[in-house]
């Protein structure tokens, strides 16, 4: 007997309010502008929320969050989005949704979801009010103090056919803080959530997370790896604009439209495919489309074994490019090829730390380390894996997770160094040294000259556009700093981490003394990641400047309840400015009232 699936998430109930009564008025167009909706303000939010649409329920939908924070940045946005959208329209036709928010377990059968976790949102949806948000007492103690919002407790509330109360919270919100990214008025460059971004001058590629047909769990991660690792291959070559890997993969699970994915991520090409790894045999099944009409333009399948798995990723590259454009230079393929390792059980001890990392909690972080030490241990001279082991302690830094501090600043540069030495043509292990020696070391020529390195090898890798970024902003060459901010959210423009561009952007304009741009940079890196701390700080930095000092202090003290040990004396250590910078930001985070 197959043992029932379980896990804990975070769940969204989403219905139209008076909806029969719409469709009676006018069918079709009720029909027509829910579509619209959907498509305008709905998908687009769960995209940048990393929300998963389970299905749709005629005039509702289910959706489950990893995260209770996600859900209701989520439900906030979307409510504020229709808001927005209904401001001219009469009572009598305008589309108004309820939501329904519940952190609790669910059990999974297939794409489906179903037990108490579900049945608990539903019901908090049908209480909420027109335009409203109501979440259980679990979502609220998850959230409290993270986001911009205020919550009426309704006390506990009998819901049909549940037969426990359930505590429930009314959730309220400043439209000023929830602005749509459309709706911002940040500087030029800012992302809006409804334009579809322009073609490059290049063929463009998205390589979507490949289907595991193992049967298995657990070799999720192997997927995985054989779709980063096709990725890394096709970036390096510069006929081709590649997205990064972190925005691909905010489709996994999903059932997706082709056309909709060339729209929302900006390119002409999508690759999608499965993995399946039955013992010592390996098939990859690939098909390429083009997203502007959805036509197929080829299509294959690879079998080897699992020895020759280095030869199977380059077949399935070199096809590629081919059925894109026989006239692509080759050679840059050729090029990027290369064995990372003869090791098979260190690679696949490199994937379980990647699939760790980029699951971005303190617990992962640690596992994700330790796996990359394993596959070292098996090979001492696969550079990728020393690399990723200094990637982990600089993400330990970032998010404020390091246990001792100089002990792992040591340990990044001795990873590190020894990457470098042994991938000197690798430019993701390149990009990892110089930000190393910019981050943890303060050496930012030296850094810098490193990054520059990796990005003429790979144009495509966005993680370090944005570490370059990072460079020119401690270096205080704010426009460079913007320019290659600006790339990485067009290589990456649904990444996970792309708060840690926006918030670049907006210590940039702070430094360039364009106040409001930074705030609205900010505004829009913290809707990402409520926790990062840099963005609060920018956040209460700008408005202090710009003469909003209540704003100012009332930002102060929601940083303040993220960390309470935050102090202005902390400030370099976790953004290593020049001192007229340093001297600059604290200033004005006097003006916030933080603690010296």
């Amino acid at each position: 007997m197959t043992r029932e699936q379980r896990r804990l998430a975070a769940v969204a109930a989403v219905d139209v309010v008076g909806y029969s009564r719409l469709m009676g008025r006018d069918e079709s167009g009720t029909l027509a502008c829910l579509r619209e909706h959907r498509k305008q303000r709905f998908e687009p939010t769960l995209v940048r929320h990393g929300g998963r649409l389970v299905k749709l329920t005629g005039d509702g939908a289910l959706v489950e969050f990893a995260s209770a924070v996600d859900a209701l940045g989520a439900a906030i946005e979307f409510q504020q989005a229709m808001a927005e959208a209904n401001r001219d329209q009469s009572e009598d036709t305008a589309i108004v949704f309820r939501i329904g928010l519940h952190l609790g377990d669910l059990i999974v059968d297939g794409d489906d979801l179903y037990g108490d976790g579900v049945n608990v949102a539903a019901r908090l949806e049908a209480e909420a009010p027109p335009g409203g948000i109501i979440i259980s007492g679990n979502v609220n103690d998850a959230v409290v103090g993270r986001l911009r919002a205020t919550f009426e407790d309704m006390g506990r509330l009998q819901l049909k056919n549940i037969e426990r109360p359930v505590q429930a919270f009314g959730v309220g919100w400043d439209p000023a803080d929830w602005r749509t990214p459309s709706a911002a008025t940040p500087s030029p460059a800012a992302p809006t959530a409804d334009a579809p971004l322009a073609l490059p001058d290049k063929p463009s590629i998205a390589v979507l997370p490949f289907t595991n047909m193992s049967g298995d769990p657990e070799q999720e991660y192997f997927a995985d790896g054989m779709v980063e690792d096709i990725t890394t291959a096709l970036s390096r070559s510069k006929s081709l604009f590649v997205i990064a890997r972190n925005s691909s993969f905010t489709y996994k699970g999903k059932a997706v439209d082709i056309k909709q994915v060339g729209r929302e991520l900006g390119v002409r090409y999508v690759l999608e495919g499965s993995v399946r790894k039955s013992g010592n045999r390996v098939r990859i099944t690939g098909q390429l489309i083009d997203a502007a009409t959805g036509n197929h333009l080829w299509a294959d399948r690879f079998d080897s074994q699992l020895e020759e798995i280095f030869d199977l990723q380059d077949r399935v590259t070199a096809s590629v490019v081919g059925a894109i454009s026989p006239k692509l230079e080759q050679a840059e393929i050729e090029r990027s090829r290369r064995k990372p390792t003869e090791s098979l059980q260190a690679y696949d001890y490199y994937f379980r730390a990647l699939a760790c990392i980029y699951r971005y909690t303190r617990e992962s972080n640690v596992e994700a380390l330790k796996f990359t030490q394993i596959a070292n241990e098996f090979d001492p001279e696969f550079a990728a894996s020393y690399a990723l082991g200094a990637g982990t302690l600089m993400a330990r830094k970032t998010f404020g997770w390091s246990v001792d501090a100089a002990q792992e600043t040591r340990e990044a540069q001795r990873l590190a160094g020894r990457a470098l030495e042994l991938g000197k043509d690798d430019p993701w292990v390149i990009a990892v040294a110089g930000q190393t020696l910019t981050y943890f070391v303060g050496q930012f020529e030296e850094g810098a000259a490193l990054l520059s390195r990796a990005i003429s090898l790979d144009p495509n890798l966005a993680i370090a556009r944005t570490w370059n970024g990072w460079t020119h902003v401690y270096l205080g060459d704010v426009e460079a700093a913007i320019e290659q901010f600006q790339v990485a959210l067009r290589l990456s423009p649904a990444d996970p981490r792309i708060f840690m561009s926006q918030t670049g952007m907006a210590y940039a304009h702070f430094l360039a003394g364009r106040y409001e741009d930074g705030s609205s940079w900010a505004t829009i890196a913290i809707r990402q990641q409520p926790n990062f701390l840099r963005a609060h700080l920018i956040m209460m930095a700008c408005h202090a400047m710009a003469g909003r000092g209540k704003e100012a202090q009332q930002e102060c003290e929601l940083a303040m309840r993220i960390d309470p040990t935050m102090r202005i004396s902390q400030i370099k250590d976790g953004t290593p400015l020049r001192p007229e910078d340093i001297d600059k930001l604290a200033a004005a985070l006097r003006i916030a009232s933080m603690p010296e």
